[in-house]
């Protein structure tokens, strides 16, 4: 559920980067949740044009998720079918980090890839033609730019995930049984084991997206952006071979998709890379540059495993397949089985989980708390002081209340060591005089 300063912020970043009136409606959806284009009118009180425009460019821009749900019709009527809209909070605030999502690639790809990706995150979505129109135009004297560069560019953004097809356009959401949502008991010792219902947000995130195989495909055509055959490729079959007029048709229809389909950056893959360079920063600040290494290795060979953002652990994997991947690293080339196994060991319970079997997990949530933790004391450190700083470590981590009387102990060792502390250097001063 958005909460209210999350709402806030939300349309704050919608009204810099497209107005007033399409911010308008944003907070509409944010507030009340998925509806019809006729009550969005009713309650932001815009014209039917102006809230049509509105939806489109946050469609665009994958701020909103339209999807159809089956309405019970009177008696005897067929059920009527409502196309409703409900906006994604979270791309919302994936705006502000279009800038990390652009350095990410940079560190990565070549100039080009960068480019594409950066017009994907200003547009929200395009096709090829219009990656390579838009190419064409930015591009300097004595340079040219082909379509097989901007496919190939797109091509290597999709294998990296960076970039995906878009999902459908309004998918039929159906309704959810009992026992698809299960409700949470308030006071229920097995509420951990039952997972929380799934929002209409998610189901129509889920509903609209492409099957995982077609996902990240880009298709390979022997066609240039106008649809016109290459001479060069096309007498790539032999003399003899029989070609079926079907073949032919789906040839041109691959052609014509390939210039249709619409494209997108994944805001989910950009920010598992970012959750894996902070994990990775706080154990090199907390231990050292081989548990780092070690770390890194291991959530570069599960990333690809990782179905949603939000995971808990990562996928066990083995002694010897950590140290196959350690190996491959340009910093633990060096490392040898035994330097894995002591970051293994160094890295401790949690935020590294051994299973039954004898394979590692790494628990994301707990690097991430003493990340938070790290943060929040600098913070306490800085405003309030070095005693807060110590009552706010105490609470920290002991993880429950404590009594004021254990606090106030703590407090007055530190006011006697700081008494004692100013005595001896008086008593000093004074000697050396």
């Amino acid at each position: 559920m958005v909460t209210q300063h999350g709402t806030k912020f939300a349309v704050h970043i919608i009204t810099n980067h497209f107005g007033d009136r399409v911010a308008k409606v944003c907070e509409c959806l944010l507030r009340r949740g998925p509806l019809n284009r006729q009550n969005i009118k009713r309650y932001t009180e815009l014209s039917d044009e102006q809230v049509k425009n509105s939806l489109l460019v946050l469609i665009q821009q994958n701020c909103v998720q339209a999807f159809i749900t089956e309405q019970s019709g009177g008696f005897g009527d067929e059920p009527r079918l409502n196309t409703q809209y409900v906006a994604l909070f979270d791309n919302i605030l994936h705006r502000v980090r279009f800038a990390k999502f652009l350095t990410i690639a940079s560190q990565e790809f070549d100039k080009q890839c960068v480019e594409l990706l950066q017009g994907l995150l200003e547009h929200g979505r395009l096709t090829l033609k219009q990656m390579f129109d838009r190419a064409k135009s930015s591009e300097k004297e004595g340079t040219s730019v082909v379509l097989d560069s901007v496919r190939e560019s797109l091509f290597n953004l999709a294998t990296a995930h960076y970039v995906e097809r878009c999902p459908a356009p309004e998918p039929l959401l159906m309704a959810a049984t009992e026992e698809e949502t299960p409700t949470r008991k308030r006071g229920s010792k097995s509420s951990k084991l039952i997972e929380e219902p799934e929002t209409i947000e998610q189901r129509a995130v889920a509903a609209a997206a492409p099957v995982e195989a077609l996902r990240f495909s880009v298709i390979s055509t022997d066609s240039d952006v106008h649809g016109e055959k290459n001479d060069s490729n096309s007498t790539s079959i032999t003399l003899g071979e029989k070609r079926k007029h079907d073949a032919l048709e789906s040839d041109e229809c691959g052609a014509a998709d390939e210039l249709t389909v619409l494209y997108r950056a994944n805001f989910g893959e950009f920010i598992r890379r970012l959750r894996h360079k902070a994990c990775i920063e706080t154990v090199r600040v907390r231990l050292d540059d081989g548990a780092a290494t070690v770390l890194g290795a291991m959530l570069e060979a599960t990333r690809s495993a990782e179905q949603k953002v939000k995971t808990r652990n990562s996928v066990p994997l083995s002694l010897g397949s950590i140290y196959e991947e350690v190996i491959k690293s340009e910093a633990g080339r060096n490392m040898t089985l035994d330097h894995v196994k002591a970051s293994l060991i160094q890295l401790g319970h949690p935020p590294l989980v051994k299973e039954s079997n004898g394979s590692y997990s790494v628990e994301f949530e707990k690097i991430i708390e003493l990340a938070q933790n790290d943060e929040m004391e600098s913070v306490v450190l800085k405003k309030y002081g070095r005693d807060a700083y110590r009552i706010f470590r105490l609470l920290s981590k002991a993880g429950c209340l404590l009594e004021t009387d254990k606090i106030s102990r703590l407090l007055k060792r530190r006011i006697h060591q700081r008494f004692f502390t100013r005595c001896g250097r008086m008593i000093t001063c004074i000697w050396r005089n």
